[in-house]
Formats: C-alpha cells, sequence, structure tokens
C-alpha cells in the first residue's frame, strides 16, 4: 500500500509540474530534441558516423509509461538526412544489433541506406553486434564491408508468417466467431478457425514470395553462386567463420577493428574524427553506446508482472526475423 501510495505522489507531481507555467520542468530528453553530433574519437579532418541499429525493426513507435520514442526506422532515417547535409562524413558505420523485424520495415531502412549510399558516394561498414539476422542482415546488404564480432550470430535469411491460432482456446470455452465475408478468402488467416488447404497454399506462396526477394537481394549484394543460395535458403542461422565462407560477411573482428576499416575504405587520415548523433548528452561516451537519448531506456513498468518478451508487442504479419531471439 506504501509503493502504491509513493507511485500515486509521483505521478500527481508530474502531473501538476507539467502544468506549471514557469518554471517549465522538462523530466526527460525525448524525441523532440534535437540531434546533435557528438565526437566519440579522432581530432583530424573528415568523419565517420557511427548510427546505432539496436531491437526489433519497426515502423512502429516505442511506447513507454510516461513517452513515446520514435521507431527504429525513424530514429536511423532522421540520421540520415542529417548526415546527408554534412560533406565531412566520408564513412557511415552501421553498429547491427539485431534479430530483424517486420519485411516491410527491413525493406524500408534497406531502401533508405542505399539510396542514401548512391546520393552521397559515402562508404558504408556494417559492425555486427550480438545478432544480424534476417532483417538484421536484409539491412546490411548495402554495405561495402560486413564486419561480423566473432561472436556474432547472422542468416537466418528468409521469411516468416506469425499470427496467433486460439480454435483449441475458443473451443474449450465455448467461444464462437460469427464471420459475414465478401469473399471466401476475406478471412484468410483468421485466428479464430483453421485455415483451409487451399488457403495455407496461398499463404505459403505469399511467404515464399517474400523470401524470393530477400535471396535475389542477397544473392545480387554479395555475388553469390546459385549453389550458395540453395544453401542459405534453409534460413539457418551462421557463426561467423561459416558465415564467412559462404560469402556472407567479408571479416571477422571488433568494433575498432570495423572504424580503423571505414577510415581506410575512406581515405581518411587515422585519427579522423568518429562521430554519433545524441539527443542526449553522455559523459564518457563511447563506441559502445546505442542511445541517442536517456529515453532510449526502457523504463521498468508500474506493474511489472515479468513479461519483458518483444514478441508480446508483435502484430500478425510477414516478418524478416529470427525468432528464437524473440523467445518464440
Amino acid at each position: 500500500m506504501n509503493q502504491l501510495r509513493f507511485i500515486v505522489l509521483i505521478l500527481t507531481g508530474i502531473i501538476v509540474l507539467g502544468g506549471c507555467a514557469a518554471p517549465q520542468v522538462k523530466l526527460f530528453s525525448d524525441a523532440s530534441d534535437p540531434l546533435k553530433e557528438s565526437i566519440l574519437q579522432g581530432t583530424e579532418k573528415g568523419k565517420v558516423l557511427v548510427v546505432s541499429m539496436r531491437g526489433v525493426i519497426s515502423t512502429r513507435p516505442k511506447e513507454g509509461t510516461l513517452r513515446t520514442m520514435p521507431s527504429m526506422v525513424q530514429e536511423v532515417v532522421s540520421q540520415l538526412r542529417m548526415a546527408e547535409k554534412d560533406k565531412e562524413i566520408k564513412c557511415l558505420l552501421l553498429k547491427v544489433d539485431s534479430p530483424g523485424g517486420t519485411a516491410t520495415a527491413s525493406d524500408i531502412l534497406y531502401n533508405e541506406i542505399l539510396a542514401f549510399k548512391e546520393r552521397t558516394n559515402v562508404k558504408i561498414v556494417v559492425a555486427m553486434m550480438d545478432i544480424a539476422a534476417s532483417g538484421g542482415y536484409y539491412v546490411s546488404l548495402p554495405a561495402d564491408v560486413i564486419f561480423a564480432h566473432p561472436t556474432s550470430i547472422t542468416g537466418s535469411i528468409g521469411v516468416v508468417f506469425m499470427r496467433p491460432n486460439v480454435t483449441e482456446l475458443i473451443h474449450k470455452i465455448g467461444f464462437a466467431m460469427d464471420v459475414n465475408k465478401s469473399g471466401k478468402n476475406k478471412d484468410m488467416g483468421s485466428p479464430f478457425r483453421r485455415p483451409t488447404e487451399e488457403e495455407t497454399r496461398m499463404l505459403q506462396d505469399l511467404t515464399d514470395g517474400l523470401a524470393d526477394r530477400f535471396l535475389m537481394l542477397v544473392a545480387r549484394h554479395r555475388d553469390l553462386s546459385e549453389t550458395t543460395v540453395s544453401t542459405i535458403s534453409t534460413a539457418r542461422v551462421y557463426l561467423p567463420n561459416e558465415a564467412k565462407a559462404l560469402g556472407l560477411i567479408d571479416k571477422i573482428g571488433y568494433l575498432d577493428e570495423a572504424i580503423a576499416e571505414a577510415i581506410q575504405i575512406s581515405g581518411l587520415p587515422e585519427k579522423a574524427k568518429v562521430v554519433a548523433y545524441r539527443r542526449t548528452v553522455f559523459p564518457n561516451d563511447n563506441l559502445y553506446n546505442p542511445l541517442t537519448t536517456r529515453s532510449n531506456i526502457q523504463a521498468k513498468p508500474l506493474l511489472d508482472v515479468g513479461i519483458q518478451n518483444p514478441a508480446t508487442h508483435l502484430s500478425p504479419g510477414f516478418y524478416y526475423v529470427w525468432t528464437p531471439a524473440l523467445g518464440l
């Protein structure tokens, strides 16, 4: 009870402070704060811009208890637009730590990164961290060089169509869903009934069509043989040595080695500036900080029921995602 009273007092204080005309108290940095350049290392002319892509790739804003933050797509595109105006930026280092995301969000980021490269002639290096699988690999394709950390997981080049199936549950509880539809396939994929054989084939065709696009782009960007494309079409994941042997990545190394590569292929001096865009000033900022603002930090829910699974926020749909990383 005391804990509940404390929470109520805190929330009341926030509301009161928010309503005060002066002085205005800002409790959290947020997406309305402008992006500003932060120098992570280096002093010489020319810049390598580090852009972090961490988490599930989505166009959906990140909603917290007291604030809403931009989606990964919005935040990355904002940084690309800002970088395009800075002629000192000669290389983009994408720090990818993602199991993937929705098919469309992954494709949007892929296209935005590729278009940025074509408009600016800026070199691109990818540094894979824990996971750069499925959509995390998809967005890496425009890179001139792909680095993987020695313990990275990559691959999972394929598509999954996820939707709930509650037919057994509704049978047990005696629930029924009445549906009027204009065509026999209008409710195809409904969680309230099992698909027909025809619908199963149709859904598989859609899934295979998206997978074919993924494989086509990988083959084009990585110049892979038909045999290799057939091998990776199983959508399994790989450790860096296996991925390198298949031609999915170029080099295995640490983040500082990826930075050195970015400087070298861009023709920059050895101590060129390495920068990132932040909405918040971080003391002792460095390459391993994936945040643009402290508001990126996930707040502990007021009611902690022990659910920390990002899959609980996924809508039914087609995903370029490695599902085990989501706990599925």
